[in-house]
């Protein structure tokens, strides 16, 4: 089976599991104390309720529990919707995008490995560190048909697998919002060259300034993320790199925890001629559910994209899909013991 036909069949299969979210709930851990809160890590484990259902032993701490552990989880998936939030997360981003290349028959297929880890400076400060680590297989972005067989470009390479160019964010964010409840954190930004094939690196270290702003107010999440990266050691015979990345983004999170997302995560390249288009821009959206395995938080995330311009011999569309392993870095405070109920 193509990889194509897999990996719809996997959104397929996605979207059947996010469409039963609404009935997933966190069940109660077996260390309850005695005011009907669990002790250590909330969420611990999960099972699939069904509508309507009840139960005979009913009682009113299992209602509150039940409420915090929802608390929980809207506040966890709130946190993943901000990028600089105090929450350890490690995604898995598998993205397939087509219509590459001079046949418009290419494919890119790239997993990101991008962790997020923040790490608290002061008492008032926080220092974000995002990585993307990407692996890369593609087919046909350089391929010409009909070429002659004395052509310099043959024989031609058809297929390029590997690393590319690391990208390293730091971002100093306060702990608070700020003014008008606004989240923000800048710093810099750095582009290794990790790259283990020609055609699928830069060959070049940049480095450069990256920001972020974003507001979130009862289920929605608005804001912007961007950098700016110029090369500062070149390769010998490469190209220099000016390259700006942003990525405006709008999410909503509804009470079963599920979150809506548009973006668009656009690059422009501001050494490329006019002829062969200095944009890339998909707009992506994105559907993600909280769940847990066993004791671990997790996310799953699709969505798909459309390319609304793109540079000559860029992609048309494509999809994603993201798995994500959450840490949260807060723990509930410690339960204080009720010794009776109020009449």
């Amino acid at each position: 089976m193509k990889r194509p036909q897999v990996l719809l069949g996997s959104a397929v299969l996605i979207l059947g599991i996010l469409s039963a979210g609404p009935a997933i709930r966190a069940t109660e851990s077996e260390d309850v104390v005695t005011n009907g809160n669990v002790a250590g890590e909330p969420f611990e484990g999960a099972r699939l309720s069904l509508p309507f259902q009840t139960h005979k032993n009913f009682s009113l701490a299992a209602v509150t529990e039940s409420s915090a552990e929802a608390d929980e989880a809207d506040k966890l998936a709130k946190e993943l919707a901000n990028p600089i939030a105090s929450l350890i997360s490690v995604p898995f981003q598998a993205n397939e995008d087509w219509g590459y290349g001079p046949t418009g028959n290419g494919y890119k297929f790239t997993l990101n490995i991008q962790p997020v880890v923040p790490l608290s400076i002061s008492k008032d400060w926080n220092l974000i560190i995002r990585t993307i680590f990407p692996i890369v297989s593609q087919h046909d972005l350089f391929y010409f048909a009909n070429l002659p067989k004395d052509s310099p470009l043959q024989p031609q390479n058809r297929s390029q697998d590997g690393l590319s160019d690391t990208t390293q964010s730091f971002f100093l964010s306060p702990k608070k919002p700020g003014p008008f409840g606004l989240i923000w954190g800048l710093g810099p930004a750095f582009l290794y060259p990790t790259g283990t094939h020609p055609l699928l690196d830069t060959g070049t270290f940049s480095i450069g300034p990256t920001f972020v702003v974003l507001k979130q107010a009862g289920p929605w999440t608005i804001g912007a993320l961007m950098n700016q990266l110029w090369s500062v050691v070149i390769s010998e015979d490469r190209s220099s790199v000016s390259q700006m990345f942003v990525q405006p983004f709008i999410a909503y999170t509804t009470k079963t925890h599920t979150t809506f997302t548009i973006d668009t995560e656009s690059t422009a390249n501001w050494n490329a001629s006019g002829i062969d288009g200095k944009w890339t821009v998909p707009v992506i959206f994105q559907i993600s559910q909280i769940l847990k395995i066993g004791k671990q938080p997790i996310s799953i995330q699709i969505g798909g994209k459309y390319y609304a311009d793109s540079p000559r011999y860029g992609p048309n569309w494509g999809v994603r899909f993201n798995f994500t392993l959450l840490y949260p870095t807060a723990r509930p405070t410690a339960p204080v013991e009720r010794t009776g109920f109020a009449k």
